[in-house]
């Protein structure tokens, strides 16, 4: 074991920062196809 195994700084679980990730990613997506989506419906 090395000693960063041994020295935890952070206890959190990694499941709840990858789905905070995946929900930001998510979001930012679904926001752009949003605006594309308006800006497609404004150019007919």
């Amino acid at each position: 074991m090395n000693q960063f195994e041994k020295n935890v700084v952070n206890k959190r679980s990694d499941i709840a920062d990858a789905g905070v990730g995946f929900v930001v990613s998510f979001g930012f997506f679904a926001t752009m196809f949003i605006i594309a989506t308006v800006v497609q419906v404004i150019g007919r």
